[in-house]
């Protein structure tokens, strides 16, 4: 009789960690694959991890709510902090107290040191959807570049042609996202119903040049190709041939 009642124990326990385990499970494939934005100094998404100990104190430090800790039901690796401009965007506080209270540096603290280091971040890219922005249908706003706290140097307004109706200018968003540290403020304050401009993760929307193209108007860049030496000769004849050549007939 003990053993009999031994087994049903065990096959019972076994019930419950099974069905504990898909119940898990079940959460994490809710959990909706989407964009997220780290706090500031957490652009690097590999060494953010790398450091990260899900301590919270970042979230605790942020005076305006915006940070919060993943759970299994949000994108981002469970514990660790990340904000929804749509919701709560970054406010840019001056001291940057998310990274000055973070005790492993994941919220990288070179920002610190920098003049005005909370305008250098880089938490994202704002993207403007054309399609659903009504500045470009012809619709005078400028919400997200009124929200915008680097005003005509992130975001700014440019005018532009009608075509719709060939007689008046319209006045639409265009963002610098060299300059742009992706607060999402103008996420925040766009009027339709779905943001027309969004905040993306840099590494989502950004590309990457490389090395091989210089900027030859640009002095800074240009001084890369110091003491650069090129084995490769040129044939200038091979060149004007190519040039010149009609389908072949040279």
């Amino acid at each position: 009789m003990s053993d009999r009642r031994e087994f049903f124990n065990t096959a019972f326990k076994g019930l419950c960690l099974c069905a504990g385990g898909g119940f898990l499970a079940a959460l994490a494939l809710k959990a909706e694959d989407k964009y997220y934005l780290r706090p500031p100094g957490g652009e690097d998404e590999k060494r953010f991890l790398s450091k990260c100990i899900r301590c919270g104190l970042c979230v605790k430090a942020c005076p305006y709510d915006t940070l919060k800790l993943a759970n299994l039901l949000d994108s981002p690796k469970n514990g660790t902090p990340f904000f929804e401009a749509r919701k709560i965007p970054c406010y840019l506080c001056e001291d940057i107290p998310c990274i000055r209270d973070c005790p492993t540096g994941a919220l990288d603290k070179k920002y610190l040191q920098m003049d005005k280091g909370y305008n250098q971040l880089k938490m994202g890219a704002a993207i403007v959807d054309s399609i659903s922005c009504i500045a470009h249908w012809g619709i005078q706003c400028d919400a997200c570049y009124r929200a915008c706290p680097l005003i005509d140097k992130a975001l700014k307004v440019e005018l532009k042609h009608n075509d719709r109706t060939a007689k008046h200018a319209i006045m639409v968003p265009v963002v610098d996202n060299d300059v742009c540290v992706g607060c999402g403020k103008c996420e925040r304050a766009c009027v339709t119903e779905e943001p027309a401009i969004r905040v993306l993760p840099r590494a989502f929307v950004l590309g990457s040049v490389g090395n091989h193209y210089v900027k030859g108007w640009d002095k800074k860049d240009e001084n890369r190709l110091k003491g650069v030496e090129s084995k490769k000769k040129i044939d200038d004849k091979k060149a004007k041939d190519y040039l010149n050549d009609d389908g072949g007939l040279l």
